[in-house]
Order: C-alpha cells, then structure tokens, then sequence
C-alpha cells in the first residue's frame, strides 16, 4: 500500500508541478549552469546506494589554487532560496517514482556518513529512505546527528498511517515557516563524525 501510495504522490507532483519544474530547469541554468541536476551518492534501503537528484544550489567556484571554495561561499542568494522554500528536493521524486526512496521515513545521508555509523544507527536503513521523516520535523538541520539518528530509528519502530500524516503535515509547515534549514555555523549540516574509541571508553 505505501508503494502504490509513493507511486500516486510522485505522479501527481512531477505532472502537476511540471510548468514550475521547467521554470527552475531554466533559472537553475542560467543563474548557476550546468549541470543542473545535483547528482549525489547517498545509502538506501539494506545499505545499498543510489544516487538522489537534487536541483543545485551552488556554484562551482574555487580559490585562486583550483580548489573548491567551502559551501557557505559557494551557496547563492537563488540557491538559499531554493533550500529555504524546498524547491531543490523536487527532482527527489523521480527517486521515488523508481523506488529508491519512499515519502515518509529517514532521510537518505551520504554514503561516506553511512559507513562511520555504528551497528545501531545503521538499523536505519532497515526501511526505505524518504523526502522527509520524524526528525526532519523534530530540528530538521539544526539537531545534531545523534539526535538524527535517535528520532529515525524511534520512527522505525513507531511508524503507523497515522504517525506518517502527522509527519506531512508538519513538514508542510515547517516548509513554510522555513524552519532548520542549516545548523548553526553551516551552510547545512556539519559533517558526521562519530566520537573516537578512545573518547567512548573514557566515558
């Protein structure tokens, strides 16, 4: 039933949404260029990886060595935009058109994250990755990651119809308050590092 759900919402958002789509194909090309599409590897269900689309938020810019300068130089005003508004994770549903993710449930992270994640917080990826989930409307970016992975995995166990409309309607609001877009200090979030062996066994 959640397939035949997933399938439904996808439809009806690239069909009905598709003059706004080719409108963002457009600007995204002309204020940020090609490529369009932000292409990046992120782990699924089982641990098997896929690749999520996204629009692109930032340029290509780099200092004067040919390195890439960090996000926050690289984030335009129309990139802030797009974040702030959502707009950039449109193309995410023709991730789930194909499967790969589904709309309600954890959010799809980095495959480099994913592999410092200890056995616990990998049960995550018991279940199919979504556009949005319980911690996205519990701090979004502005929790930390062991916070993320707590609510995921709480969600994991929880999940119900009820739980799941709960969930879209507050990430339409939190959508429209523009509410936890970066962490304090990023232009998103910090990078996963998990804490040292060393620092556990102290503890």
């Amino acid at each position: 039933m959640r397939r035949v759900v997933d399938i439904g919402i996808a439809l009806f958002v690239l069909i009905v949404f598709s003059p706004l789509l080719l409108v963002l194909v457009v600007l995204v090309r002309m204020k940020l260029g090609n490529p369009i599409l932000f292409k990046h590897r992120r782990t699924g269900l089982h641990g098997k990886d896929f690749i999520l689309y996204k629009f692109r938020s930032m340029t290509d810019a780099t200092d004067q060595n040919g390195n890439r300068l960090p996000d926050a130089a690289r984030l335009t005003r129309f990139g802030k935009f797009l974040r702030a508004t959502s707009l950039d994770e449109l193309p995410g549903f023709f991730n789930i058109l194909i499967g790969d993710m589904t709309l309600i449930g954890p959010r799809p992270q980095d495959s480099n994250f994913m592999k410092r994640c200890t056995p616990e917080q990998f049960r995550r990826h018991d279940i199919t990755p979504s556009m949005t989930g319980w911690a996205q409307v519990n701090g979004r970016n502005t929790i930390s990651w062991e916070e993320r992975f707590a609510l995921d995995l709480w969600y994991i166990v929880n999940r119900s119809v009820l739980l799941d409309f709960k969930i879209l309607a507050l990430t339409i609001y939190v959508i429209l308050q523009r509410q936890g877009i970066s962490a304090q200090g990023h232009a998103t979030m910090p990078e996963f590092t998990p804490p040292s062996p060393r620092l556990e066994a102290a503890e």
